[in-house]
């Protein structure tokens, strides 16, 4: 790659020229011909949250052997995933360490880890730049590889949990100016049913969280007509009640006396409506004002149980501000009842909601001694109203850089 070309877009033109599996290769290459970069990692975030998985240059990290695996809590690499800003490492006294996010609106794919002879606020702005390349570089490479689904498993899944993991959003974070959101699916020891589902048009934010009657493949497959059903008739541009009626009836039609709960949002991008179907789910937690309540709910029988009364969508009270979080049963089953959802959620009001998913998640998983007899699954979402002036759509915009 020539010296002069530099920046975001000299990035993504070797990209472009480069094989799938090559991102690593591109960047780090980019940085040692610009700044004399030693040493050049990237490190994915696992599934889970909880580990840091490290893949170098080494062609056989890049193969899925010897890769380092690294505990998240604590470390230098949560400071940067929670700070969103490059963070400089103790001089090893070979040079400037620099620890960088690679994120795209709020997903937090992981961090970028180098050593430079020297550094300027000028090398180091650039250096975040390519972090940035990176997060676009690998969002459009990992179509054509396994290598970043690699990354980010720790422990092998069954069949029942690679069917639940691709029905699941691509990205487990989102931003834009009107809001941030956040979900998660901690799987029960024998997968249970449990998805969450995000989307985006030009107007409308749609938001589900759902749960399958069942466990292992018989669940999954149960989620897979759910999901696809409803994101079928979702992309048809019908309303939030015809969106219902069609996940029941498909339930009905092929679930075999199988039943689904459920909750479907859409939020007007104006903040003109907020609108909620809910098919016997747990009622959501809204936090408004430094107080955690539930917000108290007409609730429908669960899809796939035959009933006189038509799905009907209900206006709900959201206000810029707000908190709201959806969660399935599993987050209060029995070992996890004491687990203070309220509590957690009012504790954690500074965060974002990737944080307060992972609090939420976490605290589940502990209570439960890592063994959860159902799919506890969390989605957050922070509201910020359609008066989005000055914010920025990524974390940390207006945070200065942690020495």
């Amino acid at each position: 790659m020539a010296r002069e070309q530099i920046g975001l877009a000299g990035v993504l033109s070797a990209a472009e020229d480069a094989a799938p599996v090559e991102s690593l290769d591109v960047v780090a290459r980019n940085l040692r011909d610009r700044f004399g970069a030693r040493y050049v990692s990237f490190l994915f975030l696992d599934i889970v949250g909880q580990q840091m998985v490290r893949v170098s240059e080494d062609a056989d990290t890049q193969r899925g052997r010897h890769a380092d695996l690294i505990p998240l809590a604590g470390s230098i690499y949560d400071q940067v995933l929670r700070a969103q800003h490059l963070v400089q490492a103790p001089d090893l006294g070979e040079g400037h360490g620099l620890i960088v996010p690679v994120t795209n609106r709020g997903d937090t794919i992981g961090v970028l880890e180098l050593t430079l002879p020297d550094v300027s606020e000028e090398v180091l702005e650039q250096v975040e730049e390519a972090a940035h390349a990176l997060a676009y570089i690998i969002l459009a490479d990992r179509r054509f590889t396994d290598l970043y689904h690699w990354g980010q498993r720790t422990t092998p899944l069954t069949l029942a949990a690679e069917i639940q993991r691709h029905l699941l959003p691509s990205a487990p974070c989102c931003e834009a100016a009107q809001f941030a959101l956040a979900g998660a699916v901690v799987p029960a020891d024998s997968i249970a049913g449990d998805t969450y589902d995000y989307t985006l048009d030009a107007d409308t934010l749609h938001l589900s969280v759902t749960d399958a009657m069942g466990h292992d493949l018989e669940a999954a497959l149960l989620a897979t007509l759910l999901v696809n059903a409803s994101r079928g008739v979702r992309r048809t541009g019908c309303d939030l009640p015809e969106q219902a009626r069609r996940i029941h009836q498909v339930l009905c039609d092929h679930g075999r006396g199988s039943l689904a709960t459920g909750q479907l949002l859409r939020i007007a991008l104006d903040g003109g409506s907020a609108q909620l179907i809910n098919a016997g789910h747990p009622w959501p937690l809204r936090l408004r004002d430094g107080t955690v309540e539930e917000v108290p709910l007409e609730a429908h029988l669960p899809f796939g149980i035959p009933s006189p009364a038509p799905y009907r969508s209900q206006n709900f009270d959201l206000r810029p501000g707000d908190r709201l979080v959806l969660y399935t049963d599993g987050m209060q089953e029995h070992r996890a009842q004491s687990v203070d959802l309220a509590a957690l959620i009012r504790d954690t009001a500074s965060e974002h909601p990737r944080e307060v998913v992972r609090t939420l998640t976490a605290a589940v998983t502990a209570a439960c001694s890592g063994h959860l007899q159902d799919d506890a699954t969390v989605l957050c979402l922070d509201w910020h109203g359609p008066d989005s002036s000055g914010r920025h759509a990524h974390a940390g915009a207006d945070q200065p850089r942690c020495p």
